[in-house]
């Protein structure tokens, strides 16, 4: 987590700070084998090089950003959490609950998906 430290200082609301903390440390306890990173400044796991889940914030919300196809894939289950969706990212208002499970399926998705990639991006 010391990656994401000058990223998670700078965030203003304490709340918020605390949020996206937990989200962090347990995908990086639940998958220890994903490497903690930033860019574009965004807090996100990669593996052997390829791109699995990435994380930015704005004032109402938090953005999840799993890539396309796994968006797609966990539609039904994101709609049910009921966070809103772009094209590219799922929107988690910080006043929503946190469904780990979730975003820790979509993680689960992305590694298996891309287990053979050498790309960053699909």
């Amino acid at each position: 987590m010391i990656v994401f430290e000058p990223f998670l200082q700078s965030i203003e609301h304490p709340d918020h700070r605390e949020r996206l903390t937990m989200i962090l440390q347990d995908i990086q306890d639940t998958f220890p084998e994903l490497e903690p990173v930033i860019k574009w400044n965004q807090p996100m796991f990669i593996t052997h090089g390829t791109y699995i889940i990435g994380f930015s914030v704005a004032k109402a919300h938090l953005a999840i950003a799993p890539e396309m196809a796994c968006k797609d894939k966990f539609h039904d289950q994101i709609t049910q959490a009921g966070y809103d969706m772009t094209k590219q990212l799922v929107k988690m208002k910080w006043t929503e609950p946190a469904h780990l499970d979730l975003i820790r399926n979509m993680v689960a998705f992305n590694i298996e998906d891309k287990k053979d990639m050498t790309a960053f991006w699909r």
